[in-house]
């Protein structure tokens, strides 16, 4: 059991990866990251992170358990991605940052939190960033 956080660089990244430490803590669970952002280059072993999410996880709340951090493959889209991962780790919550969109934006563009939404498993706590 786990809290599945699904990040990217931007402030709605930035709040989900917030609130699922905050959630992780609150329930003695470990957190999960899962970096929307594929890896460049041929797949590596152990992945640096990337600058801005390390400096996030040095500034989160002491004791948080950040279990592990996984990167999303590019052939793969968010939402599938996020589900699987989700699946594979059993987690017991899954957090993702959302950005408002008109009803036509989402109509013709999709929405990944609409997606995880309708098909996750697990509970899926939906957070906007502040402006």
């Amino acid at each position: 059991m786990t809290v599945l956080v699904a990040y990217n660089d931007s402030p709605q990244g930035e709040a989900a990866l917030r609130a699922g430490a905050a959630e992780a803590l609150r329930r003695a669970l470990p957190l999960a990251v899962f970096v929307l952002t594929p890896l460049e280059g041929p797949p590596q072993e152990d992945p640096p992170l990337p600058p801005d999410l390390a400096h996030l996880l040095d500034a989160l709340p002491e004791g948080t358990p950040v279990a592990t951090v996984t990167y999303r493959e590019a052939r793969v889209d968010p939402p599938v991605a996020i589900l699987d991962e989700a699946e594979r780790l059993a987690a017991s919550l899954v957090v993702i940052g959302s950005r408002k969109r008109s009803p036509v934006g989402k109509f013709l563009l999709g929405s990944t939190t609409q997606r995880v939404l309708l098909d996750a498993h697990a509970p899926v706590l939906v957070i906007k960033a502040k402006h």
